[in-house]
C-alpha cells in the first residue's frame, strides 16, 4: 500500500466518507466570499490533523511554496479564518460527523464489538484574562475575585468499540450547567443517530441523577453511571452489603485479576422511577500490585448483560477522557482558542472532533486492511507532513 499523503486523504475524506458535499457546502454564512469555503475547510481539518493548533499556523501553512495538498490555490490570512467560523451554522458540522459514524458502522467498523456504547462527559478548555464571547465563564479565587475566564463543553462519544469517536459538543456558559447542557447533548445525539445506534450510555457520577436517568429512558438506553457520595443513601447500602460478603464472580481478565459484587434489588431514591436499581463494584488487581476498586449503577437487565460485560462497560467510560479530551487537548489545539468568539469556538470543537473521526477511520480502519500493521497517530502525523509537496523556484536568468 502507497504511504498516507494529503492528497490520499482527501480522497478517502470525500469519496470513502463522503464527505465532499460537506467540504463545499459546510453551511457557510458568508454573503459574499471571495475564497471557497471548501479551501478554508479542508485547509482547518488537514491542519488539525498535521496539529497545528492556531489559524496563525495555518495562514503560515498556506502561504509556503507549493502547498497545493491543502486545495488553497490562493493564500488567505487568519482573519478569514476566523469570519469564515463565525458564520458557519455547527447544525451542518453536526450533521456531517453523525453522517460518519453512521456510515462507519454500516462499513462494519465496530463489527467485533458486542455493545456500541456513548460516553458523555464535560471538559473545560480556552483559558483566557478578559471576558470575550457569550461562553466566557469566570474563574475565580479563594476571595471570589474573578481571575480570569474559560469556556465549558459537554461532549459525546462512541466507546467500548475499540475505536473511540467523538460525534458532538454542547456549550454552555453564565447560568448553564454540565448537567443540563448534557441532557440537551444527549436528547440531540440519540435523535440524530436512531435509537438503535447503540446499546448503552456511560457517565460519571456527576450525571447519576433522577432527571438524566429518566431523559435516557426516554431515548431507550440503558445507563452506566459511578455511584460517588452525591447519593449517600444507596451508597451506604452498597458499602454495608458489598464490604461485608465475598465477590459474586471472579475473573481472569488479561493479566487482571477482577473481583465482582453485583446485586440487582436495590431500593430506587425517592425521585427516581426505576422499580429496582442494579448496583455493582468491580475490584481490580492489577499485575504491578495496584487495586482499583469503583461502585456503580444502573438498569441493565442482569439476563441480558452479565457482571463481566458490565465491568468492561464502566471501562469504557474512561475512553472519552483519555482517547477523547486528552488527545484533544494536547495535541489537537482543543485548549486553543483560535478566534474568541461564540460560534467560532464552537465551530473548532466540532472540527477537532471531526478531524479525530477521520484519522482514527483512516489509520485504524482504511491503512489497516489486509496485513499491514497499525500505524501510531504519530506517525500518520510525520507521514503527512512529508507528503506535502514543494514547489522549486525557476530560475529565470
Amino acid at each position: 500500500m502507497k504511504r498516507p499523503t494529503p492528497r490520499r486523504l482527501l480522497r478517502y475524506v470525500t469519496d470513502v466518507l463522503r464527505l465532499e458535499r460537506f467540504l463545499k457546502q459546510p453551511g457557510d454564512g458568508r454573503p459574499r466570499p471571495d475564497i471557497p469555503a471548501r479551501t478554508l475547510l479542508w485547509a482547518i481539518l488537514l491542519c488539525r490533523l498535521l496539529r497545528e493548533k492556531s489559524f496563525h499556523a495555518i495562514e503560515q501553512l498556506v502561504r509556503l511554496s507549493g502547498c497545493r495538498a491543502l486545495d488553497a490555490r490562493q493564500s488567505f490570512g487568519d482573519d478569514a479564518l476566523g469570519y469564515f467560523t463565525e458564520r458557519l451554522d455547527p447544525a451542518v458540522t453536526r450533521a456531517a460527523l453523525v453522517d460518519t459514524v453512521r456510515l462507519a458502522k454500516r462499513n462494519k467498523a465496530f463489527e467485533n464489538s458486542r455493545f456500541i456504547g456513548l460516553a458523555i462527559d464535560g471538559t473545560s478548555t480556552g483559558r483566557c484574562r478578559r471576558h470575550g464571547c457569550s461562553l466566557c465563564r469566570p474563574i475565580r479565587n479563594d476571595k471570589k475575585e474573578i481571575t480570569g475566564y474559560r469556556h465549558h463543553l459537554v461532549a459525546i462519544s462512541v466507546v467500548g468499540t475499540g475505536l473511540s469517536l467523538p460525534i458532538d459538543a454542547e456549550p454552555y456558559g453564565p447560568g448553564d450547567s454540565e448537567y443540563s447542557a448534557g441532557q440537551r447533548l444527549l436528547r440531540r445525539a440519540v435523535a440524530s443517530l436512531g435509537g438503535r445506534f447503540a446499546d448503552y450510555v456511560v457517565v460519571d457520577g456527576e450525571f447519576a441523577t433522577a432527571p438524566f436517568l429518566h431523559v435516557a429512558g426516554e431515548v431507550g438506553l440503558p445507563v452506566v453511571a459511578r455511584l460517588k457520595q452525591n447519593l449517600p443513601e444507596l451508597l451506604a447500602a452498597a458499602q454495608k452489603r458489598f464490604d461485608h460478603q465475598p465477590p459474586t464472580r471472579v475473573y481472569q481478565d488479561g493479566k487482571n485479576r477482577v473481583e465482582i459484587w453485583d446485586a440487582n434489588d436495590f431500593d430506587p431514591w425517592e425521585t427516581l422511577d426505576w422499580p429496582t436499581v442494579r448496583v455493582f463494584r468491580y475490584r481490580q488487581h492489577k499485575p504491578d500490585g495496584t487495586v482499583v476498586e469503583a461502585d456503580w449503577l444502573t438498569n441493565f437487565d442482569p439476563a441480558k448483560v452479565g457482571s463481566l460485560s458490565l465491568y468492561h462497560i464502566a471501562k469504557s467510560r474512561w475512553e472519552i477522557e483519555n482517547q477523547g479530551f486528552n488527545d484533544a487537548k494536547n495535541r489537537y489545539g482543543l485548549k486553543h482558542i483560535c478566534h474568541h468568539h461564540s460560534n467560532s469556538i464552537l465551530l473548532n470543537w466540532l472540527l477537532i472532533f471531526l478531524a479525530l473521526m477521520i484519522e482514527r477511520l483512516y489509520r485504524l480502519r482504511y491503512l489497516h486492511r489486509g496485513n499491514h500493521p497499525v500505524r501510531s497517530a504519530a506517525e500518520l502525523c510525520r507521514l503527512l507532513w512529508l507528503g506535502l509537496p514543494r514547489t522549486v523556484a525557476l530560475d529565470s536568468s
